[in-house]
Parts: C-alpha cells; structure tokens; sequence
C-alpha cells in the first residue's frame, strides 16, 4: 500500500489508464499519499466523487497539507508533483526547451494514442445500432500513424533519452492499452520500449495492481 500522507490523497480506479499515469510518477519518487479507490459502478460513491470534480473523471489529486488544493487531471498532476513533491526523477525538466519537449511527447502519446483507444474500447461496447464504425476506423488510422512516428524516434532507452520523465508516465498506459486494439505489427522499436517500461519498478507495481481487475476491460486479446 502506498506510504501515508496527511497531505496528499489520489481519487482513482486500479484500471483507469489516466490513473496508471499518476500512479506511476508517485510510486516513482516514493512520493506517500493516500489512495482513495472510487467504485463508480456504487452509486453513493460516485456521487461523492462527482460532489469532489463534477466532471467526474479520473484522477483527481487532493493535497489537504495546501489548503485542500485540488489538482484535476493526470499531466496536472504530475506537474503538480514535480514543483511541490519533487524526487529523485526529475519528470518535468527545470529546463525550459527540454520541459516543452516532455510535455509534447506526454500530449502525443495521450491524444494521438490513448484517446483514440478510448474511443475505439466506446464503440465496441455501444449497441449494434448505435457503433460508429468510420469512427472507429479513424481512431485506427491515427493510433497507427502514431506508432510509425514513435517507432522511428524511440531509439534511446526511454521516450526523452537517458531520463524517465512524465512522457513515460503517458506511455505506459496509452501503449499497453492501445496494443491490445490495435497491434505493434512491424513496430518493433515501440514493442521494445513498452517491455523496457515494463521493467521500471514503478511501472511493474501499477501493472500488478491492476491485474485483479483486467478482466473488465471489455476487448479481450
């Protein structure tokens, strides 16, 4: 479990894909918290999550040692944490045009490919009258646009080069779930980077915490 902290409490779902990356830049600077798991399928807690962030998405990042300040959103977050939890990952450089670069990365990976995902994973699961297949076509189209970029750019050990940074925090996620509706094929470049991720012990503990719950994700591979 993660470390107690009075000041820091993270609303989250073990499945959600935007909290594995929040997830992993905490448990990567052993940065403690509180985790609050929210079971949205139970009424009165997603009513009170909704009461906390009306949008009612995850996560949300609530540090009661500032105020009650509630940071929204999982690049926020990050963020957040880097300027007022900093560790020994530096995952937003200090350095302005390196800074810019991690966020682009960390904005390509969560529109280009998990967005379309989530988009592809709405559709499969929509009644048969009601699916948008050009839709789901394109959410393809582009996931797989995006591994040929990444596939000839990927060349050093993590998405930034030498230093695991926020962009990798994104591409846990939006890799691991978007191979599973749309493969690699001949990206063996991506595959790699997503098994040396794997190996990240920050990573391989979100992974195992999520296990008791893939059986919900609705496309089996």
């Amino acid at each position: 479990m993660p470390g107690a902290n009075k000041g820091l409490k993270l609303y989250y779902h073990p499945l959600s894909s935007f909290c594995w990356k929040a997830l992993i830049a905490l448990y990567e600077n052993d940065t403690p918290f509180e985790a609050v798991l929210v079971n949205l399928q139970d009424e009165k807690e997603r009513a009170d999550f909704r009461a906390l962030w009306p949008v009612g998405k995850f996560p949300v990042l609530v540090d009661d040692a500032r105020g009650g300040w509630m940071v929204p959103e999982s690049s926020i977050i990050i963020e957040y944490l880097a300027q007022h939890y900093p560790g020994k990952s530096d995952l937003v450089s200090k350095d302005a045009d390196t800074a810019r670069q991690i966020r682009m990365r960390d904005r390509f990976f969560d529109l280009y490919i998990q967005m379309q995902m989530q988009k592809i994973v709405n559709d499969h699961m929509r009644p048969a009258d009601q699916k948008d297949a050009m839709g789901a076509e394109q959410a393809k189209t582009l996931i797989r646009t995006a591994y040929g970029m990444l596939d000839g750019e990927i060349k050093s050990q993590w998405s930034m080069g030498d230093s695991f940074t926020m962009a990798d925090c994104a591409a846990v996620p939006a890799l691991e779930y978007a191979r599973r509706v749309v493969p690699f094929g001949e990206c063996k470049n991506l595959a790699a980077y997503l098994e040396r991720l794997k190996t990240r012990p920050s990573v391989a503990r979100v992974l195992k915490e999520a296990e008791p719950y893939r059986h919900m994700f609705p496309i089996k591979e």
